[in-house]
């Protein structure tokens, strides 16, 4: 058993975006690219722009802090403390109206099979 403290790393996550020449920073708190699921605390600070990628599988954006804008086409839809976006397939970014911090989720679709050991 391991307990993250999701709050407190969200506060260093916006520390280290604000700080940063990009400002953004994450790091993921469970699974990774040997997992199906990952979730990571992500922060943006204000006006910065993840830009258009790919939905990597079933992905959602539930916001700590702060203000995001997720984006897909023509449609957008804003996001609050406490609401859960639910990434569209697709094509989408998303921005920070303000600083924001926020724990994206994500369970890929075309996880890569393991390699048996003989």
């Amino acid at each position: 058993m391991q307990k993250i403290s999701i709050e407190a790393l969200a506060r260093q996550q916006l520390a280290a975006a604000v700080a940063s020449s990009n400002g953004r920073a994450a790091d993921t708190v469970y699974g990774g690219h040997e997992k199906v699921l990952r979730q990571t605390v992500m922060a943006l600070k204000a006006g910065t722009r993840l830009s258009d990628h790919q939905n990597p599988g079933d992905a959602t954006v539930f916001v700590l802090q702060g203000s995001l804008r997720l984006r897909s086409g023509e449609n957008s839809w804003e996001g609050n403390p406490g609401d859960l976006l639910i990434v569209p397939d697709g094509l989408h970014s998303l921005e920070a109206e303000e600083d924001s911090t926020f724990l994206f989720t994500v369970a890929k679709s075309n996880k890569s099979p393991r390699r048996e050991t003989p």
